[in-house]
């Protein structure tokens, strides 16, 4: 593999574990949310249970799309899904009032729900992070060149291996470093804003892709693959999450706290 296609795909490997990163603690947040009311030892076997289940439907996910990838129908629905949850995560963040907000957790806590309820509905929370985790890996790098390896189901060997790396870095940090994330989250609140609009530029991505597939050419292969467009995707990736980063007030830990 040529110095500069490693480089590149070294770069997307570096954004993805930042961005998986971010999507695990933002994931790991609202598993903790939902099995809270639990006993200590049934909360422990229901994120047991989660981190099992996470493994099996990223991967199953994983193994799924490399099969579909090159379907334009298929990118053409997972650029929609990934704008779609930026901006309804946004949003909810941005225009619904915390005051909604905290009403609406008041009533959910009122109604707890049983260890295997609880156990079902993270499970179910773990194929929704699932889809958003592989959707955003391969929308980052379904464009990189070629690597030569053999290809993995309808991937090339060297994107699937990016992709993989990407979800598995995900999953340890949703394990071992999520409450450093979480913290951190905590502390400067826009960083999480910033992630999903991240999330939502790498669905402008995959939709920039996907018009420029061979079966419907409503934008030019060379579009797609010229240095401009990857010099302006990462520059605007770069300034969301500097922006992100210097943008955020950071809460002091008395109002994190509260």
């Amino acid at each position: 593999m040529e110095l500069s296609i490693l480089l590149e795909y070294g770069w997307i490997l570096l954004v993805l574990i930042a961005l998986e990163g971010l999507l695990a603690a933002d994931n790991a947040l609202v598993l903790a949310i939902m099995v809270k009311h639990l006993p200590e030892e049934q909360r422990k076997k229901a994120l047991f249970y989660g981190l099992v289940g996470a493994f099996f439907f990223r991967f199953a996910s994983l193994f799924a799309i490399s099969f579909l990838v090159n379907v334009w129908q298929v990118q053409a629905i997972g650029a929609v899904y990934l704008l779609f949850i930026a901006l309804n995560h946004i949003f909810r963040k941005v225009v619904v009032k915390k005051a909604d907000e905290s009403t609406e957790t008041s009533k959910a806590a009122k109604k707890k729900s049983g260890f295997w309820t609880t156990v079902l509905k993270v499970e179910l929370a773990d194929i929704a992070f699932a889809v958003d985790s592989i959707l955003a890996a391969v929308a980052l790098a379904v464009a990189l060149p070629d690597s030569g390896l053999p290809n993995i189901g309808g991937l090339d060997g060297g994107k699937f291996l990016v992709i993989f790396a990407g979800g598995l870095i995900g999953l340890i940090i949703m394990r071992f470093a999520a409450n450093f994330f979480v913290k951190l989250l905590q502390s400067k609140p826009g960083l999480e804003i910033a992630a999903f609009l991240i999330v939502g530029w790498v669905g402008v991505k995959l939709a920039v892709y996907t018009l420029a597939h061979k079966d419907l050419a409503i934008l030019s292969e060379g579009f797609a693959k010229s240095p401009e467009w990857k010099i302006t995707f990462y520059v605007v990736l770069l300034l969301i999450a500097v922006g992100g980063w210097f943008l955020s007030k950071e809460k002091s830990p008395q109002s994190q706290a509260e």
